[in-house]
């Protein structure tokens, strides 16, 4: 939900490194970062897939910083993206480019996200086995522009009037990139390890920018496995985080 325009995005990026605000350009690259490998990790693998599963108090913070960075419900995600599975690439998918156009995707997959979740009945037949707790019923899914404002307050607390640049470059991220680009240009450009009966594509062998999910033939392949790189010279983070998680008890994979 960007407030300026790109123009005016443009003009106070090149104010802002002009000036070489390095510890606001740090942070949102982390922050962004971290927002993206909370999707891949927490909402994809790990809910929709159950491929890998947290210790409760990590998956809570996952879920947590989507709400302040995101607003988007854990449920209806996972509804959308199970149902994005069961008919990928034909009518039914949710966000196609094959069905909706590639420049849609691109451009509006925020709008297309949304309409199937407006079907309450949708919702709770294909996102089944999220988080029904109390704070989830409470407060995540019946306010979600709270965990945004909330994220507005501490960028703007943090950096001054310049937080709201910080805010906004982080709300466009997840649709620009993890919408646009995996739903959009993952089904429409790039390699494949292997034939599906979509038109999934990997977008580079190096997956970091969106935390693994560019290797999205290989995803398509084996949905299950948390594991996205299957060649030696790919590079999935989310699975470099997993194994790290892992080591240190906070993940359990359960399949690969």
């Amino acid at each position: 939900m960007p407030v300026l325009t790109p123009s005016q995005i443009q003009v106070l990026l090149k104010a802002w490194t002009s000036q070489h605000n390095m510890t606001e350009i740090l942070f949102t690259l982390l922050a962004t970062h971290l927002t993206i490998i909370c999707v891949t990790l927490y909402l994809h693998r790990g809910q929709s897939h159950r491929g890998v599963e947290f210790h409760p108090a990590l998956a809570h913070a996952m879920r947590a910083w989507l709400w302040m960075t995101t607003g988007m419900n854990t449920k209806q995600w996972v509804a959308v993206h199970r149902k994005h599975h069961q008919n990928t690439d034909v009518e039914g998918d949710p966000h196609s480019p094959h069905v909706f156009g590639i420049m849609a995707v691109i451009t509006s997959g925020m709008k297309l996200y949304n309409v199937p979740c407006q079907d309450a009945k949708f919702v709770m037949k294909y996102g089944k086995g999220t988080p029904k707790d109390w704070i989830e019923r409470k407060l995540y899914t019946p306010y979600p522009l709270l965990g945004i404002l909330l994220m507005l307050v501490i960028d703007l607390l943090l950096f001054g009037p310049w937080g709201l640049l910080v805010w906004s470059v982080q709300m466009i991220w997840v649709p620009v990139f993890a919408g646009g680009m995996i739903n959009g240009i993952g089904h429409w450009w790039g390699y494949r390890n292997g034939d599906t009966k979509d038109h999934s594509r990997n977008i580079s062998p190096i997956g970091i920018v969106v935390g693994g999910e560019e290797l999205h033939n290989n995803h398509h392949l084996d949905p299950a496995s948390p594991k996205f790189s299957r060649r030696w010279f790919e590079f999935d983070v989310g699975w470099f985080y997993i194994r790290i998680l892992s080591i240190l008890g906070l993940a359990k994979v359960r399949t690969s």
